[in-house]
């Protein structure tokens, strides 16, 4: 029996994961969604691409849950982007109440499942999502690091002008504005950036990476990035369903690791058939470590405006 990957939201950013992990055959896969039509017709679409693209995995679309049951992972990309007029405030409370209701659908029906949240305010939702689930730590995980990583390795690769594929680099923190690039443990083909790229340049690059889903949010002028955040979720659902042990930045909870306590942030993790298997612990500079407490106070804020 292939596993099941069950995606709550069929919008751009569920309906790219759905397309990924069916491409790769990594499993059968249900899609959720409130509005009517919209999650049967995007699957249908996509089982009628097998054939051409030569992949062989079962879809459906469904407007309730009871389709879910089962699953081993189970992706949350359901709630609102921020408006016109609206404030932080206000999308982490609305947010927060639809993921709320997610949670509360899809963990009694899949009881053995891997959380992976998508839904902003990252860090806070995948903080509502361990609470309201009741689920090990170790099987909610955020995605956010991958994506963020994603867009620092693009920005060096373009500036240097090498490919993406020699470049490896790492984002800790809060997936926003106090996110922490870290150029010391970001290389092409193992040399260290900070002996290929100015200062100056470096600081730009980590910048345009802090600001990299507004610059899209600017551009498309009526949604954000869906492409790229697909990839990033469709990484973490092969690695786990294929139990690979893979180093990536994932928003995990941590324990005092990093010196944060009780918080779900961005950091290196083991990930595999278990979920999250470790925590990786770098030594960062005391510039480093104050950016990311910096970050993991940002995400607290919001954390404790929920009031779990």
């Amino acid at each position: 029996m292939r596993p099941k990957v069950t995606v709550v939201g069929a919008g751009n950013v569920g309906a790219s994961v759905a397309q990924y992990t069916v491409e790769r055959e990594l499993a059968d896969v249900v899609l959720v969604d409130i509005v009517e039509g919209l999650p049967q017709g995007k699957a249908l679409d996509l089982l009628q691409t097998g054939p051409i693209h030569r992949y062989d995995a079962r879809l459906s679309g469904s407007n309730e849950y009871n389709p879910t049951a089962g699953s081993d992972i189970v992706v949350i990309t359901a709630g609102l982007a921020r408006k016109p007029g609206m404030t932080r405030d206000d999308l982490l409370f609305k947010n927060a109440e639809i993921v709320g209701a997610v949670v509360d659908q899809v963990a009694p029906r899949s009881p053995n499942a891997i959380l992976i949240v998508v839904s902003n305010p990252l860090d806070a939702m995948t903080y509502l999502t361990w609470k309201r689930s009741g689920f090990p730590k170790e099987r909610v995980v955020g995605m956010a690091g991958i994506l963020d990583s994603a867009r620092f390795r693009t920005f060096i690769a373009m500036e240097l002008e090498v490919s993406v594929e020699n470049v490896s680099a790492f984002v800790l923190g809060g997936h926003g504005d106090t996110m922490v690039p870290l150029p010391r443990y970001s290389t092409v083909a193992g040399i260290p950036i900070t002996e290929l790229l100015r200062k100056e340049r470096i600081d730009a690059i980590v910048q345009r990476t802090r600001d990299g889903g507004a610059e899209i949010v600017n551009l498309l002028k009526t949604g954000g990035a869906f492409y790229a955040p697909g990839a990033a979720v469709t990484e973490m659902i092969e690695a786990i369903l294929k139990d690979k042990k893979k180093i990536l930045p994932c928003c995990a909870h941590l324990n005092g690791e990093y010196g944060v306590k009780g918080l779900f942030v961005g950091v290196p993790v083991k990930l595999g058939r278990g979920g999250i298997e470790q925590i990786i612990e770098i030594s960062l500079t005391p510039e480093e470590q104050t950016a990311l407490d910096k970050s993991a106070a940002a995400v607290r804020e919001l954390v404790e405006k929920l009031k779990l």
